[in-house]
């Protein structure tokens, strides 16, 4: 796919001088769209990229509240060409801004809604636009619009609870670790120095704490370097190498309970995505595929490309999902009295409130659960070390 790029214009139009920027795959195709609206171009060229700054980035969340903002417009009667001036002017982003400006002058000359989104890519992937398309082709684009703001407000929010369980006790850890190193590398020191002068045999435990000390004294830096690299290395692999992804995706399921809490959130995922898809009159076979790409985790992308070749041989939705041992019972039997009752776009919406009010009770328990183990973590290491530098203190107390 042809990567989106920003131009420069300036022109003439009735003997004024106009300028303005646009942004498209093909130059070419934007110069014809600034003569149908009348626009002698007479400099056409790439916009100028900051050295350092590219701009705040357009998140999912952002696109979220876009299409809130459109699926209100036109279920309010405003016709499709002024609805997005109007949220251009309400958009406190400049660059989404801008690309919603460049997708209302595409439409105005008269390209579908779809397609002009399709040019944004990176914004707007096909799953989105799919979703648009059916849409404008059934006449109920407003309808279509509202389900998709629906779907990418849960999702996002889905998104945040998952990562909540992950990022928090990260980051506890990474604080403690960051408070440890301090103590071994610029407090144990000091008390090395007086136990040096002390004329007798220092207890064990202070003996290892001090060697601790020593090695992260003189090589602190490497472990700096290996840390940064492993995390390096792990990013680079998780976005080119599918025998990694599909092992590393496949091992973060198996982990105490953020597995399950990954677990859940890739059903109510695959869950949500299908059932607002099919609701949208896409052909099953067609949505299996884009929520094949929705799914988050390559274990399941493969299980639902499965999932979709035995459709496509004759097979019924639900009893291809038992057949790959990664859909729970109650997935597989909702999606069967779905496909009984000729209502499967209902079930499966259950089916993804449900699991999704499942990660959020267990997000709940695991930070419940966490704190006063993370609070003893910190104080086995932080007092560990602080008991093993004051031992000598009090065994020479004693003593004398």
């Amino acid at each position: 796919m042809a990567k989106t790029v920003d131009y420069v214009w300036t022109g003439t139009k009735r003997g004024q001088k106009v300028s303005g920027e646009l942004s498209g795959e093909s130059a070419p195709a934007l110069k014809t769209q600034l003569r149908r609206q009348g626009i002698a171009v007479r400099s056409f060229k790439k916009k100028p990229q900051p050295l350092f700054s590219q701009g705040k980035k357009i998140t999912p969340a952002d696109i979220a509240v876009f299409t809130r903002q459109m699926a209100t417009m036109l279920r309010a009667g405003v016709p499709l060409v002024q609805g997005l001036g109007m949220v251009v002017e309400g958009l406190s982003h400049p660059r989404l801004a801008k690309i919603i400006s460049a997708v209302q002058d595409e439409v105005a000359s008269g390209t579908a809604f779809a397609a002009a989104l399709r040019q944004h890519p990176q914004q707007f992937d096909d799953l989105y636009c799919s979703l648009i398309e059916a849409g404008e082709q059934t006449g109920a684009l407003e309808t279509l619009l509202d389900r998709v703001a629906t779907y990418k407000e849960k999702a996002e929010a889905l998104k945040k609870k998952v990562k909540k369980a992950m990022i928090y006790p990260i980051a506890v850890l990474v604080v403690a670790a960051i408070c440890t190193g301090v103590l071994l590398v610029k407090v144990v020191p000091q008390f090395a120095e007086t136990f040096a002068s002390f004329d007798a045999e220092l207890p064990a435990f202070t003996q290892m704490v001090l060697r601790i000390s020593e090695s992260m004294q003189a090589t602190w830096y490497l472990y700096l370097v290996a840390i940064a690299g492993l995390i390096f290395l792990h990013r680079r692999l998780y976005r080119s190498a599918p025998k990694y992804i599909g092992l590393f995706d496949a091992n973060v399921l198996k982990m105490p309970v953020i597995g399950d809490i990954l677990y859940k959130g890739v059903l109510a995922r695959f869950s949500r995505t299908l059932s607002t898809t099919f609701a949208a009159g896409v052909p099953l076979v067609e949505a299996l595929g884009n929520v094949a790409g929705a799914a988050g985790n390559l274990v399941y992308a493969r299980a639902i490309e499965r999932v979709r070749e035995e459709i496509t041989g004759g097979s019924t939705l639900n009893n291809a999902m038992r057949g790959t041992g990664l859909f729970p019972p109650l997935a597989v039997q909702m999606t069967a009295i779905g496909e009984e009752s000729g209502a499967l776009d209902d079930m499966l919406d259950r089916v993804a409130s449900h699991y999704e009010a499942e990660v959020d009770n267990a997000v709940d328990g695991l930070t419940a659960l966490l704190e006063p183990v993370i609070m003893s973590v910190l104080a086995v290491l932080i007092g560990g070390i602080l008991v093993a530098m004051y031992l000598p203190i009090f065994q020479l107390g004693s003593v004398v």
